[in-house]
């Protein structure tokens, strides 16, 4: 009969706090087919004695056999699953396209009765509009801050910063209402445009690597296509909502 497989895990459970990383590195054994012996560290003093005994400084701590692997992210590691913690990603930005394109095709669907439309075409830009508003202005503070580091206007002007996420998420809720195009056009051109001569040179003339504001001042999303696909997007649904009348 095979034996189990039997993985030893530290991890703090105590009334008014319960690891978050304990409870993943148990779940990570378990979907390995570990059988778990899990001690739970129920105090500061236990904590701190397994900390000093190993020489750690954190917990949990798995040990697989004679061999201790460590944290949670040592354990995912083990697996061969790194947990990325540095370094750039595009993943903030795929998540919002990804979820602004499900919703509306799911909107254009029940207004339309069709999935792929132009309604749905023109809803995606406008929710990922105010989507990309809603993010900055989540700490206008650090989005100003970081804007600042590329955009033309914003340099010359610091109040600018403040402004352009709440002009961004106005020009998104009127495109997605089809109202007010006498507001939500030019808006959108001027803020898309600025932004789009901001990033370009910024990343293909100047050959600077910076991190892009476009998802919120904490983002390691790196400055380049995203932003300035979010600024095209502006000047594309502005112009198609000025030639829309003439057109259908």
């Amino acid at each position: 009969m095979k034996q189990p497989k039997i993985a030893k895990l530290y991890r703090m459970v105590m009334d008014d706090h319960v690891c978050p990383y304990g409870i993943k590195s148990k779940w990570l054994l378990e979907k390995r087919g570990f059988a778990v012996d899990d001690h739970h560290l129920t105090t500061r003093e236990e904590t701190d004695a397994l900390k000093e005994k190993h020489g750690v400084k954190t917990t949990p701590q798995t040990w697989i056999g004679d061999e201790r692997i460590g944290g949670y992210t040592d354990l995912a590691a083990h697996f061969g699953n790194p947990v990325e913690k540095e370094g750039t990603t595009y993943q903030p930005v795929a998540a919002l396209f990804g979820m602004m394109a499900l919703m509306a095709l799911g909107a254009a669907w029940v207004a339309t009765g069709e999935i792929v439309s132009i309604l749905s075409a023109e809803w995606f830009v406008s929710f990922s509009m105010c989507g990309l508003a809603y993010l900055k202005l989540r700490d206008i503070e650090s989005f100003s801050t970081m804007f600042l580091n590329y955009d033309l206007l914003a340099k010359r002007w610091v109040p600018y910063g403040y402004i352009y996420p709440w002009a961004e998420g106005l020009a998104g809720v009127l495109m997605t209402a089809h109202i007010l195009n006498v507001i939500s056009i030019p808006v959108a051109l001027i803020i898309g445009t600025i932004g789009a001569v901001s990033v370009f040179k910024a990343v293909y003339i100047d050959k600077r690597e910076l991190k892009c504001a476009c998802v919120g001042g904490d983002s390691n999303v790196p400055l380049g296509f995203v932003s300035l696909t979010e600024n095209l997007f502006m000047i594309g649904m502005a112009i198609w909502m000025l030639v829309k009348p003439a057109l259908l």
